[in-house]
């Protein structure tokens, strides 16, 4: 699918159960994953929110749009997930369509200025861009976790 629509229907998602077998949410199967992906520095050229004029005409990062395409076309679900605000909705869909990334869902309002830590009762792999746009590796590094041994 492309643009925005359903990330997944109901039929792809997984049943899971709590320990005393109550139902929870349901998640997405094994071999699929779900990408939030950044648009401003990570796609395409860094503009801040308060020079939404160069917004339309930004470069995009074509080793980003061959990967995230590749990734779209495998099944994945792609979300961006910008700090861009709802004022800034149109231009971001029109540039997103311009360019031809194929994606699920778009949402607006990331909270800006960096150093993240995503908490959720999920798995949460986070990866920080640096200059390219590739596939993903594994790699082992040091993380920060809860101590609920």
């Amino acid at each position: 699918m492309d643009g925005p629509g359903a990330p997944a229907s109901v039929e792809d998602m997984e049943d899971a159960f709590d320990e005393q077998g109550r139902r929870v949410s349901p998640v997405l199967p094994s071999t699929t994953k779900n990408y939030l992906i950044d648009i401003d520095g990570t796609v395409g050229e860094d503009v801040p929110n308060e020079e939404p004029e160069r917004m339309a005409n930004a470069t995009a990062y074509p080793d980003a749009l061959e990967t995230i395409n590749k990734w779209h076309s495998q099944g994945h679900v792609i979300t961006f997930f910008t700090a861009r605000t709802e004022q800034h909705r149109e231009v971001t869909e029109k540039w997103l369509e311009a360019h031809g990334f194929r994606y699920h869902g778009l949402l607006m309002g990331k909270p800006r200025g960096g150093n993240y830590h995503w908490i959720d009762n999920h798995i949460v792999r986070a990866t920080r861009f640096n200059t390219r746009f590739t596939d993903l590796i594994r790699r082992t590094v040091e993380i920060e976790v809860f101590d609920d041994d």
